[in-house]
């Protein structure tokens, strides 16, 4: 079935146009008609969910000692706090830069945003100057909202340099002292009337895990993120009665959908925040709170699994594990049971749509061998070519996908967007997978060069770029290197200037002072005379990380 070419929808009021492709009215209306966009924003969810049962605990808070908020308080906090940033001059279509660890103000300013049309623009607490300030620029944000101090780090700070360089930016509201800046305390009022957005509008924007720089902006409506959170659900048995823990960072889409805590809050059950994803943090709260679903990636389900046998805590509570955000071994997945007591779901998606899961009921085989099927029977799967031509079934190729709740585009990104969309519509994931026949995909790698570290995706070409910045360096690439434990570590092949002396401890100090987040600091650095390249002359990468993967066992020098 071939769709039309996708077309830009107005942009909201406040907002340059255009912003972003949408789906075609095509789409739009056969999505409807399937009763996968039922016309609700998520301010409306929480107001009834809030009415069905106000005294309900809807999020659980150990770090801001120990709070508990029902489902009525965090409608109430959403209102009075929507209210203050309407005061402020904060609207409908504006874009506000959420960066907040897992504190329950994440929710209370989240759906104070949702109830006002303004978009959040989610980023992670390892994020730095050079992502938030690109953050800000590129959505044009008006406002900034950080915790204090977290983990040691002064997010003060931070917003004063980032304000200083972001033109649009007015507020910086923050959760604690807030140093020179807004206190996010001082904002709430009494509620007042205003325009609410509708179910079709944008509701935030979310992040890519981009390979040609530091990540693209993910537009993504009520309508269609409802439909994935609400679809999780069912598949991953989230009701009432469960109990999500959010060990990972509670921006990051795995955990904030698949099914997470906007589809524990959608089916009204508790949400509990975990300071630290560490065994030592989360398995008191487990234990404590009954936790029943929570999400990891492949390197934390590991030392899960490792650490269960000898804790104290009882973790019987706990039902399903969630593994996503990069692949998970067949030989690490086969130790989730045994060692938890739980089922596992492996989780394949992406933030720009697609998610896909093995089920409950599927056979351990098919639970521990593949990366699980898509959750809307109209998702449409294509496995291609260099060629964009189908491979055949069981081949490995190209996934391309479009569907209900994947994007037709990055927020304002034309030139992107004309290569990670074909023109009917389907979004090239950059995976590359095969199909098997029961319908589940298995991930055998990327196309794009991304190194996915631990489920954190770094762009090779962010960081080689900023390496090339030092004086020292004549050329660089940034490869991916296997590893046991994240699955992925980053490894830069380095050509210095004639004459020029570095060591490795100081290169990746420079590129850590940069401003990058920690994770996309090199693990290794290799200094080379040359790099291999291919018959027509460009840097053969793939021969890079052959060799850095034959040199992954071989021990290294001390890289700080």
């Amino acid at each position: 079935m071939t769709a039309p070419a996708p077309h830009t929808a107005p942009a909201p009021a406040g907002a340059a146009a255009p912003d972003a492709p949408t789906w075609p009215a095509a789409y739009a209306e056969r999505y409807r008609a399937a009763g996968y966009w039922r016309g609700e924003t998520f301010g409306q969810m929480l107001r009834a969910r809030a009415a069905r049962h106000p005294d309900r605990t809807a999020v659980v808070d150990p770090a801001g000692a120990g709070r508990r908020w029902s489902y009525a308080e965090l409608d109430r906090r959403a209102d009075r706090t929507a209210a203050g940033l309407l005061a402020a001059g904060i609207g409908r279509g504006d874009r506000v830069v959420l960066q907040l660890p897992n504190v329950a103000e994440f929710f209370e300013v989240l759906f104070a945003l949702f109830r006002i049309g303004a978009l959040p623009v989610f980023a992670l607490p390892a994020h730095r100057d050079t992502e938030i300030t690109h953050f800000c620029v590129l959505s044009e944000a008006v406002a900034y909202v950080v915790a204090d101090v977290h983990e040691g780090y002064d997010y003060r700070d931070l917003a004063t340099r980032v304000r200083a360089n972001a033109p649009a930016l007015r507020h910086v509201f923050v959760v604690g002292d807030p140093g020179e800046h807004t206190p996010l305390a001082g904002v709430p009022r009494e509620p007042v009337p205003h325009d609410e957005p509708a179910p079709g509008d944008l509701a935030f924007l979310q992040l890519s895990g981009g390979s040609t720089g530091v990540p693209k902006l993910i537009p993504r409506t009520h309508d269609d993120y409802l439909y994935s959170v609400r679809a999780s659900d069912e598949i991953c048995a989230v009701d009432e009665d469960s109990v999500h823990l959010v060990a990972l960072p509670a921006a990051h889409n795995f955990p904030l959908s698949s099914p997470g805590s906007l589809g524990t809050l959608a089916a009204g059950g508790r949400v509990v925040l975990c300071p630290r994803p560490d065994p030592d943090t989360a398995f008191p709260l487990i234990e404590r709170e009954r936790v029943t679903h929570t999400g990891l990636v492949p390197p934390l389900a590991l030392v899960w699994t490792e650490a269960a046998a000898a804790t104290p805590y009882d973790l019987s509570s706990l039902r399903v594990l969630l593994v996503g955000g990069a692949k998970f071994s067949e030989a690490a997945a086969r130790r989730v049971r045994p060692a938890l007591g739980c089922a596992l779901q492996q989780v394949f998606g992406m933030a720009e749509g697609l998610v896909n899961y093995t089920r409950l009921d599927d056979d351990e085989e098919t639970v521990v061998t593949t990366q699980g099927r898509p959750i809307c029977p109209d998702d449409e799967i294509r496995v291609v070519d260099d060629d964009d031509r189908d491979v055949e079934p069981g081949g490995t190729g190209h996934l391309l996908t479009r569907g209900p709740y994947t994007i037709r585009g990055y927020w304002r990104a034309p030139e992107h967007n004309a290569r990670s969309f074909t023109a009917d519509g389907f979004y090239r994931t950059g995976d590359l997978v095969r199909l098997t026949g029961s319908g589940h995909l298995v991930v055998e790698g990327r196309s794009k060069d991304q190194i996915n570290r631990g489920g954190e995706k770094i762009a090779a070409e962010e960081v080689e770029n900023v390496i090339l910045g030092h004086p020292a360096v004549h050329d660089v690439s940034v490869v991916a290197v296997p590893d046991d434990y994240l699955g992925e570590r980053s490894c830069a092949y380095v050509i210095l200037r004639r004459g020029a002396e570095l060591r490795a401890a100081a290169l990746r100090r420079f590129v850590r002072e940069r401003g990058l987040a920690a994770y996309k600091v090199p693990d290794r650095v290799e200094f080379v005379d040359a790099f291999p390249h291919t018959g027509v002359g460009k840097v053969s990468k793939r021969d890079l990380r052959t060799t850095a993967a034959d040199s992954a066992s071989a021990p290294h020098g001390p890289h700080d």
